[in-house]
């Protein structure tokens, strides 16, 4: 990693994330597959001006799925590294502030 704007790739809008956000002030974000969670508080604090408190990175596996005639596993959709940060009371990032 040399900056921070190779740490965080996209913000994840899910419905869970969605329920995230509102009720426990907690953010999802895809990272880069070598990042820490120290290089993540610091890039969201530098980012969006925010005070972090807590991050917690969960690696996920690849979607796999069988082949019909040869019953052999392919691996669909390759897997990505995803931060969940948690920002203090009464912080918001603007980004997420339009979706519903």
């Amino acid at each position: 990693m040399t900056t921070i704007y190779e740490v965080l790739r996209r913000p994840l809008v899910t419905e869970k994330s969605r329920r995230q956000f509102k009720a426990l002030n907690q953010y999802a974000f895809e990272v880069a597959p070598d990042a820490t969670k120290t290089l993540v508080k610091d890039a969201i604090e530098t980012l969006f001006k925010v005070d972090v408190v807590d991050v917690r990175i969960i690696t996920l596996p690849g979607k796999r799925t069988r082949r019909m005639p040869t019953r052999r596993l392919v691996i669909r959709k390759p897997g990505y590294k995803k931060a969940i940060v948690t920002l203090a009371e009464g912080q918001t990032i603007e980004f997420f502030e339009g979706v519903q």
